[in-house]
């Protein structure tokens, strides 16, 4: 079990574990988007577009993490975040 917990969770670029990390800027813009949202909740043209810059945005950093994520914790995580936004945004709309 150890061995998978070190396989799993340590970062292909420095050797060390890795479960989070400081946000990129793709992150910070869904962070601010979803900040912004919740602040000044409307229904208009703003609302919608902060919405496809939040759900987008979620996307984009999915898919980087699936595919550029520095160990296969932060892959899975990718791949759970595109999963559950795909999910939202096909069965919602």
């Amino acid at each position: 079990m150890h061995r998978f917990v070190q396989w799993f969770f340590r970062s292909r670029e420095t050797g060390v574990n890795t479960i989070a990390q400081a946000p990129n800027l793709v992150l910070w813009v869904v962070i601010a988007a979803g900040v912004l949202i919740q602040v000044f909740p409307s229904e208009g043209k703003w609302s919608v577009a902060l919405e496809i810059v939040f759900k987008g945005g979620l996307l984009i950093w999915a898919l980087d993490e699936l595919f550029r994520g520095v160990n296969p914790w932060r892959r899975c995580l990718g791949a759970a975040v595109l999963g559950y936004e795909l999910t939202t945004i096909l069965v919602i709309n």
